[in-house]
C-alpha cells in the first residue's frame, strides 16, 4: 500500500477508562466504559468511535460507487451499530449492523451500492472482513 494519509492517535490512562487525543488535537477527550460494561458512561468509548468511523467511511464508499454507476446518492445516510460481547474464549468480540438509506434509488440499486462499497471500496469493510460479522439493512 502506498499510504496517502496516516492518522495518529494516542491513548493514555486506563485505556477504556482514560483519554484519547489525535496528533493534530482535533480529537481530544476522555474515554469511559459504558454503564452496560460496568463503567460510568460519562465519556465516549471505542465502540462509538468505531461506529462513527465506519459509518462515515462506508457512506463515502456509497457515494464513490454511486458516482461510478451513475446513481443518485444525494441525501444518502449510513448508521452503524457496533455491539461488543464476550467471545467463546475469555476475550471480547464486536459485531456491526449498518443501516443504509439511499432515497433516490430503488432498493435493488441500494443493495448493489452497499455490496459494491463493502467488497470493493470501503477500507473498514476490507479490514474486518472475515473477522467481524456485519449485517446490512437497506432502509426504505
Amino acid at each position: 500500500m502506498d499510504a496517502l494519509y496516516t492518522a495518529i492517535a494516542h491513548a493514555s490512562g486506563g485505556g477504556r477508562d482514560g483519554h484519547v487525543r489525535s496528533e493534530d488535537d482535533r480529537l481530544d477527550f476522555d474515554t469511559r466504559p459504558p454503564v452496560e460494561l460496568g463503567g460510568s458512561g460519562q465519556g465516549t468509548n471505542p465502540e462509538q468511535l468505531f461506529a462513527a468511523g465506519y459509518s462515515a467511511c462506508f457512506l463515502g464508499a456509497i457515494h464513490a460507487v454511486g458516482k461510478d454507476l451513475k446513481l443518485d446518492t444525494k441525501d444518502a445516510a449510513v448508521s452503524a451499530s457496533v455491539s461488543i460481547g464476550k467471545s467463546a474464549d475469555t476475550g471480547f468480540e464486536i459485531s456491526v449492523e449498518l443501516d443504509i438509506y439511499v432515497p433516490n434509488v430503488t432498493p435493488d440499486e441500494a443493495r448493489l451500492l452497499a455490496a459494491t462499497a463493502d467488497s470493493d471500496v470501503c477500507p473498514y469493510s476490507k479490514a474486518i472482513k472475515g473477522n467481524v460479522p456485519v449485517k446490512f439493512n437497506i432502509v426504505e
